[in-house]
């Protein structure tokens, strides 16, 4: 309960920043994907440069997550081409749509009816690749990543 009553919290939060930062007006993002207006682009170049100084000094101090009193800490991965694939597909939609899923909900929870259709988009493609997870295994190529199992697109 206290994990969902933190989400819900910091989901509220976010959703605030996230219209004060107009990162859910889509004339906003298009400007930004046609590098008419640089705005968007240093308002996630900034929050990028605070997430990773953020996150680095947390792990050399070794700072316990506050839910779950987890290290703080990650594993590097080589990007691969399944990452590319990924990047380009979220691109194409983010450009088609002028909104990634971030600021689609801050658009359906302020009223903003046409948003109703990107979210539909949103969840067609959330459905299309659980269907694609439960392709059996001899359809997709399986890597080991650092004793994982992962999925590849070759």
């Amino acid at each position: 309960m206290r994990a969902r009553l933190a989400a819900v919290g910091l989901g509220a939060v976010f959703g605030v920043a996230m219209s004060w930062g107009q990162f859910i007006d889509p004339d906003r993002i298009r400007d930004m994907l046609l590098l008419r207006d640089p705005y968007l682009y240093l308002m996630m170049g900034t929050a990028v440069a605070v997430g990773l100084l953020g996150t680095r000094l947390m792990r050399r101090l070794g700072v316990r997550a506050v839910l779950g009193r987890r290290p703080i800490g990650w594993e590097a991965e080589r990007p691969a081409r399944r990452h590319v694939v990924g990047a380009a597909i979220f691109g194409v939609g983010w450009a088609v749509a002028d909104s990634c899923p971030a600021p689609i909900v801050a658009q359906l929870a302020q009223g903003a009816l046409w948003s109703v259709f990107t979210f539909a988009g949103v969840l067609v493609g959330i459905l299309a690749y659980l269907r694609w997870q439960e392709e059996p295994a001899p359809a997709r190529s399986r890597a080991r990543v650092r004793g994982r199992a992962a999925y590849r697109l070759d």
